[in-house]
């Protein structure tokens, strides 16, 4: 693949233009008003989106796609009407192709990208061409980038500093997954699961964590770690957790911060208070307290992230004042703990966590936000072949704060089935540590046996970055339907 981005005009053609990280490329391309168009064989909400701003999206994956930026050429017929003399054709003009890793080299379209001679990128290429193009802030790590990331933008956006923001979620602040802003500033995610980070340079980079996430990748951990110290030695300012070890130990963070006032980080907190309806903390920078920061998000790891936060706008040089208004009033990425409704006292929350720390972190947090009495029913879909498998045991032992768990089979996320791990096989090995494990091989069956188990008071939280959630309007719905015959 090629790796220069050309920002002279040229036109941009996504192939899987819907997912999260390409349409969010693609909405601030077209919004720099740059030609884009895009295939992706599932439209949805984002491709609409992306079409309401200009961008044109195709419904199928074919070389004709390819040849939508022809320049108009007038046929005989209309040039004898207007009198106007044939125009020599002229060839087309051929898009700069963006793909992504999960783009199979054996499609159609990405085969008549190569053969056409369009140059072809890896999304990464866009991202880092576009961090290299603004003061830009990046944000890595194992878990929390979407959080950490959406928080800078927002905590950006409140200040008056009009961002550029790419993020892997959506946020009802911008109303998706990117914006762009007119000031020289860009914050963006920058993922580790491909090695593609070692292409971004950002003014500032953060990394939340480092750990073993994407076995379908990397063989070790420090594999991982090697990345990271790539990336690392690529910011000119880091940022990073000294909680962890790997952080701590492994690179020499810029500017560090921890939840524990006895360490030696540039940022820490005290008086923490972990409640229901959010958190409370006294912030202390360099051993000076700045005041006291409170955010709507629960739980130990997003104090962490709102703390990153904290370090980031003291960088850019704001006021404390600022940084915790801003922070504040953050509600939040879609699937990181997103309420989705609640019936029958039922309460309905959706999270993205596909790993095991990030399952114990989610539940500790469902648990914190539980009432006496209130049952933690939790409903994993387990996301990839590789990653459960390579987890096992990690993943047996995550789902303590849980009063009922509910599995499904695996989601393949491409992956071929080998046969060596299964859904059912993953319910029996937490069935080991966890008293109460119901296993349903379908998301049909799943619905049905919620449906027949849910009762007023629960407290149902489905984990998984697959499609599990696709389940929570169905059962939703099917809940309600009893009230409105009654009513």
């Amino acid at each position: 693949m090629s790796n220069s981005v050309d920002f002279s005009g040229r036109p941009f053609h996504f192939i899987g233009i819907g997912g999260i990280g390409m349409s969010a490329l693609a909405y601030v391309l077209a919004k720099r008003q740059f030609p884009v168009s895009g295939s992706d064989l599932r439209p949805n909400h984002i491709t609409h989106k992306l079409e309401s701003i200009g961008a044109h999206i195709f419904g199928r994956q074919e070389a004709s796609n390819l040849e939508f930026f022809r320049p108009q050429v007038l046929t005989n017929e209309v040039a004898l009407n207007s009198q106007e003399q044939l125009p020599t054709p002229t060839k087309s003009i051929l898009p700069q192709v963006i793909c992504s890793t999960a783009i199979n080299t054996n499609n159609l379209e990405y085969k008549a990208a190569l053969e056409l001679g369009c140059p072809v990128l890896h999304r990464s290429d866009v991202l880092a061409a576009l961090i290299a193009d603004y003061y830009s802030i990046a944000v890595a790590g194992t878990h929390g980038k979407t959080t950490t990331s959406s928080m800078i933008g927002y905590m950006l956006l409140q200040a008056g500093l009009d961002p550029t923001i790419l993020v892997g979620g959506e946020v009802d602040a911008w109303e998706g997954n990117a914006r762009l802003g007119q000031s020289r500033y860009l914050v963006a995610e920058a993922d580790e699961s491909d090695g593609s980070l070692v292409k971004h340079a950002p003014e500032i980079g953060i990394i939340t964590n480092i750990e073993l996430d994407h076995p379908d990748h990397y063989d070790t951990l420090e594999e991982v770690v090697d990345i990271f110290q790539t990336f690392a030695k690529s910011c000119k300012i880091l940022v990073g957790s000294i909680d962890c070890a790997t952080v701590r130990d492994r690179l020499q963070p810029t500017i560090s911060y921890s939840l524990h006032s006895d360490t030696d980080a540039d940022y820490t907190v005290t008086n923490v208070d972990y409640r229901a309806d959010g958190t409370t903390a006294l912030v202390w920078e360099q051993g000076k307290a700045l005041g006291v920061l409170k955010l709507r998000l629960l739980s130990r790891h997003n104090l962490s992230n709102a703390l990153a936060a904290v370090a980031v706008g003291r960088a850019l040089g704001l006021e404390f004042g600022e940084i915790a208004k801003g922070i504040a009033t953050f509600e939040g990425a879609r699937r990181r703990f997103e309420f989705r409704g609640e019936v029958d006292g039922i309460t309905f929350i959706d999270d993205y966590a596909h790993h095991p720390s990030e399952i114990r972190a989610t539940l500790a947090a469902a648990r914190l936000q539980a009432r006496p009495g209130q049952r933690v029913v939790a409903i994993f879909q387990p996301h990839r072949y590789s990653r459960t498998l390579t987890f096992l045991e990690e993943f047996a032992q995550s789902f303590t704060h849980a009063d009922l768990v509910v599995l499904t089979d695996i989601y393949s996320a491409g992956e071929p089935n080998l046969g060596q791990i299964s859904g059912e096989q993953l319910a029996a090995e937490i069935a080991k540590q966890h008293p109460q494990v119901v296993y349903q091989p379908s998301l049909p069956s799943v619905c049905e046996y919620l449906l027949q188990t849910l009762h007023p008071g629960d407290l149902a939280l489905f984990l998984g970055a697959g499609n599990l959630n696709q389940v929570i309007p169905e059962v939703i719905t099917t809940l309600c339907e009893p009230a409105k015959a009654t009513s």
